[in-house]
């Protein structure tokens, strides 16, 4: 079952982590001019998001089995580049597409709610506003259907 949620949680990640909120990075002075990956903080407070949200994953025991034989580090790396890469950062997502990555494994609505799940608690832990986590569930919707029932 090697990387059968990686790639879910790289599209999760892709629709809901970049809107984490980071303190070690300049703020904009205009943010409505500012990118999604400008307001949110760059890559240090995405870095801080992904690394959270794997480890609520890894206690989940909805999905932590999935997992069970993941490269965690190249999973994280993945998540960053195409987090950074879909918010307008300067990172490339070198990934499968989610269509491609996800046939066959026959993820559920069930599992994948339980990472978006992890991956709320992972925001709300890095106070992340509200508009940003709205503005980011409207990128993962378009997402699902490449993901559940593939």
């Amino acid at each position: 079952m090697r990387g059968i949620y990686a790639a879910t949680m790289y599209a999760v990640m892709a629709g809901l982590l970049a809107a984490c909120s980071g303190t070690d990075s300049p703020r904009v002075a205009d943010k409505s001019q500012a990118s999604l990956y400008e307001r949110l903080g760059g890559l240090n407070a995405i870095k801080v998001v992904v690394d959270d949200f794997v480890g609520f994953v890894a206690g989940d025991n909805r999905i932590s089995s999935r997992f069970a034989n993941t490269d965690i580090a190249k999973l994280k790396q993945h998540l960053v580049d195409q987090v950074c890469q879909g918010t307008g950062g300067p990172c490339t997502y070198q990934g499968r597409d989610m269509a491609t990555t996800h046939k066959g494994m026959n993820i559920t609505d069930a599992d994948f709610g339980a990472l978006v799940e992890d991956l709320v608690k992972a925001l709300d832990k890095n106070k992340v506003p509200a508009k940003e986590k709205s503005e980011l569930l409207g990128i993962l919707g378009p997402m699902k259907p490449a993901i559940v029932g593939q």
